[in-house]
């Protein structure tokens, strides 16, 4: 029976990585081809539904950890995976003021990259049992760059659309009501820029922790 279990987990994580794989192939695609053809202007209505669909996939990972079937700590899944999703629905589908800007290029196209590398690796590794040493290189090395491109562009979208959010007051909760209780979504958003202050850095940090042991491990090999 444990056989059996490992086989279905690894069926599943195999079709589930190159799933998203395919998802974000679609996202650079398209970033790419529109940026060239029509410009950063025209760039998120191009990626709109497969950005959707392969970030709000990354959900999954969340439960995975929960769960016990992967060994990533959800204590450093949650935080990234958590200001994606609120990136991708609270901000960018919320606000379509933003899709314009440039910040909306520079971050798909370096979730893009970053994810194209990461969910390629696991799935080679998921489908094949390994995954060779320039990919290894690849996922534990390009973060340098992109992680920096892309947190950039998460705050400055967030930034961008505080006007856009106190002038409609979406999302907000006026009193009185029934629940006797008031939200504003653009003071929760400015509460968010803050986490990126501390928050940043340290998943920086462990990444590069990441990339060290990763690395030492497979020149060991």
């Amino acid at each position: 029976m444990a056989g059996v279990g490992s086989a279905v987990r690894r069926l599943y994580f195999s079709v589930y990585n190159w799933a998203v794989f395919f998802g974000w192939a679609q996202v650079l695609y398209y970033a790419v081809t529109t940026l060239l053809e029509s410009g950063h202007e025209a760039v998120y209505a191009a990626v709109e539904r497969p950005l959707q669909f392969a970030q709000t996939a990354a959900f999954l990972e969340i439960l995975h950890g929960l769960v016990g079937l992967v060994r990533s700590p959800v204590s450093a899944t949650l935080p990234q995976i958590g200001s994606r999703l609120f990136l991708t629905w609270a901000i960018l589908w919320s606000f379509p003021e933003t899709h314009s800007h440039i910040l909306v290029t520079s971050l798909v196209i370096s979730w893009s990259i970053t994810e194209i590398i990461r969910y390629s690796f696991f799935g080679m590794k998921e489908t094949f049992g390994f995954a060779p040493s320039w990919l290894l290189w690849l996922r534990y090395s390009t973060f340098m760059v992109l992680y920096p491109t892309g947190i950039s562009s998460e705050v400055g979208l967030i930034y961008i659309a505080l006007p856009y959010m106190k002038a409609t007051e979406k999302y907000c909760l006026r009193m009185p009501n029934k629940w006797n209780f008031s939200f504003d979504f653009s003071y929760a958003s400015i509460l968010s820029l803050a986490v990126y202050v501390p928050g940043s850095p340290h998943m920086f940090t462990y990444m590069l922790a990441q990339r060290k042991k990763a690395l030492a491990k497979a020149k060991a090999a």
